[in-house]
């Protein structure tokens, strides 16, 4: 095993301690010949430190497209050419898609909306979606309504928000090259207040967006820096309409790569496959990050693309021996 894998396994596995942007690098720089090893360090990491429990969460969009926004990889922006066009779900298909996540067996469910941030149409929405899947379903609601004020986030915690989702999606010195209707600290200024409030902090991004090798490791820096207690990790998948359409898939070995070394950085978070993974990974490459530091899944399909079925989720991870996370462990 090489002395960068030796190092990592002493910071990481046995004292806990995440890797620096500095280690980061290093591990993302490793060799082909020395990823089983860096999977099998990463894994055992996430065993040691999180447990074999694996997450399992459903997503759904109150709001799509029409958004205002130009992050370049989004087909929901209003500014692009793409085929997404702006709709509202009503309360009831609300709850039924609630339902029908908790059948998989998830304890999650996340509602999405493509805005800048909440008006108080969306907030009196996300009110009596809250309540009457409260109602209706045992399940933990989680929200992703971009920037927030500081009476927002205190009006989510009083609905009953456990977790709030507001991607860095890359590192700070790369952000505007993404983006450029918003900053990189604004994003971080909302998470600081989610936080603040005792709301669990669920930030992460996406890889594959021209970023290079040092920016994919300041980003799992600064998100370790972050602390949030999940990371979601998203593959770019090309839309067309979007500036990114054109973009190359990351390669796989890349992404797994990048699985353990994010998972490196933050040695006790729970880090989540996300959006892109179905083209950047397939099924094998799917297994072998659930063996190389993921211990989360979203099942179903994503905001604007489609995933795997849940059932394949679900069956594998019973084929690999990974119980599912109760509900009752989260509360």
């Amino acid at each position: 095993m090489s002395e960068i894998l030796d190092r990592a396994r002493t910071r990481v596995l046995e004292s806990g301690a995440g890797l620096d942007e500095e280690q980061i690098l290093e591990v993302l720089r490793l060799p082909d010949e020395d990823l089983p090893a860096l999977l099998q360090l990463a894994h055992d990491v996430r065993m040691k430190w999180c447990g074999p429990e694996v997450e399992v969460e459903g997503i759904i969009s109150l709001k799509t497209g029409g958004c205002p926004e130009d992050c370049h990889f989004c087909s929901q922006s209003g500014l692009f050419a793409s085929p997404v066009r702006a709709v509202w779900l009503d309360i009831p298909s609300l709850v039924e898609a609630a339902k029908q996540t908790a059948a998989t067996g998830a304890t999650e469910f996340c509602i999405v909306a493509a805005v800048r941030g909440p008006d108080k149409r969306l907030m009196d929405q996300m009110r009596a979606g809250v309540k009457a899947i409260k109602e209706a379903v045992d399940i933990q609601v989680a929200a992703s309504l971009g920037m927030l004020t500081k009476e927002q986030v205190d009006e989510l915690v009083e609905m009953g928000v456990h977790r709030y989702n507001h991607n860095l999606e890359t590192c700070r010195s790369y952000f505007p090259n993404v983006v450029t209707t918003h900053s990189f600290e604004e994003r971080w200024e909302t998470l600081k207040m989610v936080r603040d409030s005792g709301m669990e902090v669920c930030c992460g991004g996406i890889l594959g967006l021209g970023e290079t090798i040092e920016q994919r490791a300041e980003f799992a820096a600064q998100l370790a820096e972050l602390d949030p207690h999940e990371v979601p990790l998203n593959f770019l998948n090309p839309r067309p309409g979007t500036p990114l359409g054109d973009r190359p898939v990351v390669e796989g070995k890349d992404a797994l790569r990048a699985i353990a070394a994010f998972r490196l950085a933050m040695p006790k978070t729970i880090l989540r496959y996300a959006g892109g993974r179905e083209i950047t990974l397939g099924d094998l490459g799917t297994r072998d990050g659930l063996l190389g530091g993921i211990n989360a899944v979203i099942v179903g399909n994503y905001l604007t693309t489609l995933g795997r079925p849940a059932t394949a989720d679900l069956d594998l991870l019973q084929d690999l021996k990974m119980p599912v996370k109760s509900l009752s462990a989260t509360f």
